[in-house]
């Protein structure tokens, strides 16, 4: 029924101020719009909705996330930007934070200014879009 029809991802912030500057000024996501109730921004074609909220409980799982062709300097250029990536107990990365997975994928997660996980994966087949 949905499957011709745009997506739109919501993230939440208790602090709009930051948040612009995290997502606009460190990601370099071009902000459409700063609205009462949303930071607006373009991400490739669709919208990504960052509600402002009061209260905020940062799930413990990844809520959104890029394919990137090339993971290693993406993360190389993130981390110069102030970005630190997370290191989970049980799961090996290397010196940029980067976890190859059992199928050849690898991932790198980091966190917004309010804890929302966030992740690049460069998948096994970087072609893949």
């Amino acid at each position: 029924m949905l499957v011709k029809n745009e997506s739109i991802s919501f993230v939440a912030t208790r602090d709009p101020v930051k948040s612009r500057a995290f997502y606009e000024g460190t990601l370099g996501l071009l902000l459409v719009a700063d609205e009462h109730f949303a930071l607006v921004f373009e991400l490739n074609g669709h919208m990504l909705r960052i509600a402002k909220v009061d209260e905020l409980a940062p799930a413990q799982h990844t809520i959104l996330g890029w394919h990137v062709s090339d993971i290693s300097e993406t993360a190389r250029s993130l981390s110069s930007c102030g970005v630190v990536f997370e290191q989970f107990d049980g799961m090996v990365h290397d010196e940029l934070g980067i976890w190859a997975s059992p199928s050849g994928a690898k991932v790198a997660w980091f966190k917004d200014p309010d804890g929302n996980i966030l992740s690049l994966t460069q998948s096994s087949n970087s072609d893949v879009s």
